[in-house]
């Protein structure tokens, strides 16, 4: 078991720390983040809040309260609420940490969904919001597995409710619940390769899962094949769409499994969504090998790792708790 304070910070800060190498751009001695951390980081602010308000009144409300920090984040890149009465987002100490007001992205199919989502009413997994195939509801994934670390399936559940508030395709909300399952599973011990089939195994109870599944498995077969990776990866596609970014992701944190920084590096320098890929990567690598893998620079010089610290280290006193 790697349900730890080594390797929850690994998980995380081995996302942020990938996201910051492939996002490429330094100002006043930081590496700085993207908008894959920023919404990572409000995943996180939403399961704490859950956690939290489930101890005090007994009930559990994961996905609104994941909704409500998704729409901290949309106040963050607007300045705007997108209904009045979410007013009471404002208190949120998450919202103190000025560097997160930054455009660090594009982002446009979540802050669309957000925008819209307005009288309390959210996309989910009956009433989707769009017909999105875009990777955003994935790359925020892994807080989710780390919350669910002793329950893989609740983590592929919640993974793909969670993706269903932004993106409504099915190559988006799977890949997502895949990820979640992934991260927990390797935080349960497992090594990247029974993670992935153990999440595949989840991923085919669900009604179209063919065309992600399928892309898995062949990422699978790459990783234990002997072309270049760059070769190996543009037969995966570029990672712009959910299941492609993750099964890219996946190719690297397999091919490079134990290696952190060679499978950083590689999704990190691929000719595609980058910046996604690598963070995934770094996700799974980071919660497998523990923060000590993580060169330490890389985390020192990322802009708001005080930040993820203090919220990693909350979410798992908040799973202790349980």
């Amino acid at each position: 078991m790697k349900i730890n304070k080594a390797h929850f910070r690994g998980c995380l800060l081995g996302g942020a720390a990938a996201d910051a190498r492939a996002y490429g751009i330094r100002a006043e001695g930081q590496d700085l983040i993207s908008d894959n951390t920023q919404m990572a980081s409000f995943t996180l602010d939403g399961l704490v809040w859950a956690a939290d308000r489930a101890r005090r009144k007994g009930v559990y409300a994961y996905i609104p309260c994941l909704f409500y920090s998704y729409q901290k984040w949309y106040y963050t890149q607007s300045g705007n609420l997108a209904d009045k009465t979410y007013s009471f987002i404002l208190g949120g100490e998450i919202l103190r940490w000025e560097n997160l007001y930054a455009r660090r992205g594009e982002g446009l199919t979540s802050m669309t969904a957000l925008a819209g989502s307005i009288n309390n009413k959210f996309g989910t997994l009956q009433n989707r919001v769009n017909n999105s195939k875009g990777c955003g509801g994935v790359m925020r994934s892994a807080p989710i597995g780390m919350y669910f670390c002793k329950d893989e399936k609740t983590a592929f559940r919640i993974g793909c409710e969670a993706a269903a508030l932004t993106h409504g395709h099915i190559d988006a909300i799977l890949p997502a619940g895949f990820f979640a399952c992934v991260i927990s599973c390797v935080l349960q011990g497992m090594d990247v390769r029974a993670a992935a089939e153990t999440a595949l195994l989840e991923a085919k109870a669900w009604t179209g899962h063919e065309n992600c599944s399928a892309l898995f498995r062949k990422a699978i077969a790459l990783s234990e094949g002997d072309a270049e990776a760059g070769a190996a990866m543009r037969e995966l596609g570029r990672g712009l769409t959910g299941e492609e970014a993750m099964s890219l992701a996946l190719y690297c944190a397999l091919r490079f499994d134990g290696d952190y920084e060679a499978g950083v590096r590689t999704a990190a320098l691929y000719d595609g969504n980058k910046g996604s890929i690598a963070t995934i990567c770094g996700h799974i690598l980071g919660a497998g090998l523990g923060s000590g893998e993580i060169p330490f620079q890389w985390i020192r010089e990322m802009e708001l790792f005080e930040l993820m610290i203090l919220g990693v280290d909350r979410l798992l006193h908040a799973v202790y708790a349980e």
